[in-house]
């Protein structure tokens, strides 16, 4: 066979800046035969007629159109087919524009939550209201020794088929009023988790209305909570203010984002309300 017009595999790779290995794929696939194979070497070659197909390949994949697409339309060349193909693409573009403009705001959140974390002062007992929030709901009585034994009731509130609940936003522990108000601080009684606004969740979820809290941070986690309850409870007495709602303990900075547990800090609000 005359090989003039002709170029083999490495060369076709270099001016089309595709390489080898893609162009094995797509011959494997059935997307584009080479015209000759050495039947003594195996080589590839491709003719001029096929630099098109390449060029239209190329063109479609820049469009990150999936290869599956593009052999449909080679197969099917025609004008009604391409824009077909375009608009479905074009759709495409456009929601995974917003799933990143989504991830964006996942990260502006948790950026804002450590910036936060950091620069609230510590031990200090204060007066501020939370804003209305969205939240998922486990009545899961629990005593918390250590980090893990907080793993199996989050995985109660990992029911959603949208998305992992490590994607979502944060995990928190709650003490009912009626223990708060007892002082019954050595135990959970549920386990929730703050959605943010972005958060896709198809279970069944709450939305708690905005309220005045009493609020403490302070270094370290759950473990060390218990003190820091009394800590609330003893100004909460002390100002004459009423419990009015469970409490919201939430770790801001864990062994999820630092080995160094002398960087852990750990928030606990309070509802209440001024006599």
């Amino acid at each position: 066979m005359d090989r003039k017009n002709l170029f083999p595999i490495g060369e076709v790779s270099k001016l089309f800046h595709i390489s080898v290995s893609s162009l094995r794929h797509y011959e494997h696939i059935g997307l584009l035969t080479p015209e000759y194979i050495s039947s003594d070497s195996g080589y590839r070659y491709y003719g001029t007629e096929q630099f098109e197909v390449l060029n239209t390949i190329r063109y479609l994949r820049a469009l990150d159109m999936p290869l599956s697409e593009i052999e449909d339309f080679l197969k099917n060349k025609d004008i009604s087919r391409i824009e077909e193909k375009l608009l479905q693409q074009k759709h495409a573009v456009l929601k995974k524009q917003q799933e990143l403009q989504r991830i964006e705001q996942k990260i502006n959140h948790r950026l804002n939550w450590l910036r936060d974390a950091q620069s609230v002062p510590l031990d200090t007992v204060s007066l501020i209201e939370l804003p209305s929030c969205r939240i998922v709901w486990v009545d899961a009585p629990l005593k918390v020794d250590g980090s893990l034994d907080m793993e199996v009731p989050i995985r109660k509130l990992d029911q959603s088929d949208a998305e992992a609940v490590v994607f979502l936003g944060k995990v928190g522990l709650s003490i009912s009023a009626e223990h708060l108000q007892q002082s019954k601080v050595n135990r959970y009684d549920s386990i929730f988790l703050i959605l943010d606004q972005e958060d896709i969740y198809t279970g069944e979820t709450i939305t708690l209305p905005k309220t005045l809290c009493v609020r403490l941070r302070f270094r370290g986690s759950h473990i060390e909570a218990p003190a820091h309850y009394e800590k609330l409870l003893d100004y909460i007495t002390k100002e004459q203010i009423q419990i009015v709602g469970f409490s919201r303990e939430i770790t801001l900075i864990d062994y999820g984002i630092t080995n160094d547990s002398e960087k852990f800090v750990t928030e606990i609000c309070i509802p209440v309300k001024c006599r």
